[in-house]
């Protein structure tokens, strides 16, 4: 990784650019997040977390669904705003924040009923670790949801050239996953339409979403540790 690359995994790259402008996000959840999890919910007191929650739009949706959400982002600036966000939306009683830096601290959060990352790229060398991280933080019997860029998106003119090795394909994030202790329903790159500009976009997203399978003869399940 070089020194310029380093920078942009780094909290003060990401407070910076947040505080460059008022709103960096849409404010709106994720649409693979809302068509993949809406009809999943929440068992009782259902906890999530999610990774890489920038100003929160995702987890905020989430706790609107009854979840109890753990956002995390190495962005200061990013959970401040994501917390302010939860308080509009009246759910600050199903949110917390942590902040974490994927690349340096030992472990995130662990034992959630469901994780989410959403365009939480990294460099490939740092890929499995990271995922099989993000993939670790699911209880047995708990869902992983990820949703990323995809290297087709280059074909569209939208994205910038000198991060097309970071785009994901599928098979990446399933590649960080133990076959043995997961079963994927979804694995797939997915398009969607996307306005900018008044021209009308094709982008690609991949998308996977699997289930970790219950260890046997474990006993009850175990509740969110926040080790961080």
């Amino acid at each position: 990784m070089s020194d310029d690359e380093r920078t942009m995994f780094t909290e003060e790259f990401w407070d910076e650019r947040y505080l460059g402008s008022t709103r960096v996000w849409s404010g709106r959840p994720n649409q693979r997040l809302v068509e993949q999890l809406g009809d999943l919910q929440p068992d009782g007191g259902g906890t999530a977390l999610d990774v890489g929650c920038g100003e929160g739009a995702d987890a905020v949706w989430l706790a609107g669904q009854g979840w109890t959400v753990t956002g995390v982002d190495v962005s200061g600036v990013a959970l401040d705003r994501a917390a302010a966000h939860a308080s509009a939306a009246d759910v600050v009683g199903r949110t917390s924040w942590v902040q974490v830096d994927l690349l340096a601290d030992p472990v995130l959060p662990q034992g959630f009923d469901l994780v989410c990352a959403s365009y939480v790229h990294v460099l490939r060398t740092d890929l499995l670790h990271v995922y099989g991280r993000i993939a670790a933080s699911v209880r047995p019997g708990g869902t992983l949801f990820v949703v990323a860029h995809h290297p087709d998106d280059m074909a569209t003119g939208l994205r910038d050239e000198r991060f097309a090795h970071l785009l994901m394909l599928p098979e990446a994030v399933v590649g960080a996953l133990d076959p043995d202790g997961w079963t994927v329903e979804v694995a797939a790159p997915q398009t969607r339409e996307h306005g900018q500009d008044g021209i009308t976009y094709t982008l690609t997203d991949t998308v996977v979403l699997a289930h970790r399978r219950q260890v046997p003869g474990a006993g009850g399940d175990q509740g969110p540790v926040l080790d961080v």
